[in-house]
């Protein structure tokens, strides 16, 4: 098995692909890791146990917020901004897709929240400024982020992990197929690596299964005719769509066993941020059974 890059989401920022979201478990058992090198982002739970036990030791850089707006048409997902033009170490510090933070909001006398992972949506080396892509949860973090204006200060901890391990997939011709899955807001990461930039066009085959329960509900759409002119084939997949819809229902990972077009599986890469079903992609790579 050649390479392959399973990235599971972050501790509890969006969900963030490298453990993160939620659905049906699969019911058959992953095969050994060894047989299939995935992308890992490796953000994994006890990491952010220990950070959060070292949360009062943690280093806080103030950072104002440069624009929030909705991300979807429902308003359930928002684009939150941060201008780091006067902390440019922390800017620096992003170097690779898939890495992550703890924001806080600072409550100016009110109830204090508990900080949010959030994995950086923008690319690395785009500036100095950190875009995320954050759901509204009623009593979180999140929700407050949402509800800034331009000019109202956020604290940002410092970026954490080792991000997607690219060197998996590269060069392209270690991986002429590399199939992404992701599920909600688990797509800020998979926005980080495509426009960061592995090679799409060089490769034979680069599909993005990006499930959702509606359009209305689906992110990034504006940016979809830009990741295809980079190399890249979108495919929404949607679970609760109108009747409308022609294209793909159910999960995302469910999409693509259906279609099964893998031509040489020792030459293909798994990117997974979302959910943890979306594991059965690998074992059905790995075991050839397409």
């Amino acid at each position: 098995m050649a390479a392959a890059a399973a990235i599971s989401a972050p501790p509890r920022p969006p969900r963030l692909a490298l453990p993160l979201h939620p659905s049906h478990t699969s019911s058959a058992a992953p095969p050994p890791m060894r047989a299939l090198p995935i992308l890992r982002g490796r953000l994994r739970r006890l990491t952010t146990a220990v950070h959060a036990v070292k949360q009062d030791a943690a280093v806080w850089t103030p950072a104002p917020v440069s624009a929030v707006g909705a991300a979807t048409a429902d308003g359930s997902i928002f684009h939150v901004a941060v201008d780091l033009s006067d902390a440019a170490d922390l800017a620096d510090s992003y170097t690779s897709p898939g890495q992550y933070l703890q924001i806080r909001v600072p409550s100016g006398g009110g109830e204090e929240l508990k900080p949010a992972f959030m994995a950086v949506a923008s690319p690395p080396g785009a500036g100095a400024r950190f875009e995320f892509l954050v759901k509204s949860v009623p009593g979180t973090t999140a929700e407050r982020l949402c509800g800034l204006r331009d000019g109202d200060v956020v604290e940002l901890g410092a970026v954490m992990g080792k991000g997607f391990p690219l060197e998996r997939i590269t060069p392209a011709d270690a991986a002429q197929t590399v199939l992404i899955f992701a599920a909600g807001t688990g797509i800020s990461t998979i926005r980080s690596l495509v426009e960061f930039g592995f090679g799409a066009n060089e490769r034979a085959d680069v599909r993005l299964y990006y499930g959702a329960r509606s359009l209305n509900t689906m992110a990034y759409q504006d940016r979809f005719k830009n990741w295809e002119s980079a190399g890249l084939k979108v495919i929404p997949v949607l679970s609760q769509p109108d009747d409308s819809w022609k294209g793909e229902r159910g999960y995302a990972q469910h999409a693509f066993l259906r279609a099964k077009n893998i031509v040489n599986p020792s030459s293909t890469g798994a990117v997974l941020c979302g959910q943890r079903q979306m594991q059965e992609v690998r074992t059905f790579v790995v075991s050839g059974s397409l």
